[in-house]
Order: structure tokens, then sequence, then C-alpha cells
């Protein structure tokens, strides 16, 4: 399974009300840093299916949300469980940190 897309549309449903913790890259299309990531997102969204929700959201096509959460710079990763941002990192981070994450 590939990673999730989330959008303002749903993301109260998938992310905020998730009865399973959440990863968010927040990205966009433009985005060097963000494209560098892209593999490894969908990485972790297949290793993790089932237990934990990953996807991504477009900050250029989702504005509000990204100023709800303060994304000053992308790639910006948020972990939320039970509705919650838990941690939060930006920039380009190693596949291992961002598992670290998760399991924390």
């Amino acid at each position: 399974m590939s990673e999730l897309k989330f959008t303002t549309g749903n993301f109260n449903a998938e992310v905020i009300e998730s009865d399973k913790p959440v990863l968010v890259d927040f990205y966009a299309d433009w985005c060097g840093p963000c494209k560098m990531m892209a593999p490894v997102i969908e990485e972790i969204a297949g290793e993790y299916e089932g237990k934990v929700k990953v996807g991504k959201l477009n900050v250029d096509d989702n504005p509000e949300i990204a100023e709800q959460f303060n994304i000053m710079s992308i790639p910006t990763l948020i972990f939320f469980k039970d509705g919650a941002a838990q941690n939060r990192s930006t920039g380009v981070l190693a596949k291992d940190k961002i598992v670290e994450i998760i399991n924390s």
C-alpha cells in the first residue's frame, strides 16, 4: 500500500479522529527535499500498514491545514497519536530516525 493523501476535506476524519497513530508528511510538488523524502515515506507506509497511517498533505493545495499546524518549512513530518501532535521534525530525515519517532 502506498501512503494516503490527506486534504482539508479528510484531515479531521483521517488524522485527528483516527484510532491509529498517523504520520503526516507536509510537502509541496516543487520541493526538492520533499522529493528526496517521498520514497522513504512510501516505504514506511508499506512497512507499517495496519499499524500506523502514513500519508502526505500538499501545503500548496491545503494551506488551511498547513497554517493550522504552523508549517513554515517543508518537508515537515508530524506524528499524531490520539488526535494530538506528538512529535514534529523539519527537513530531510533518514528512515531510521522516522522509525524511531514512530516507535517512541
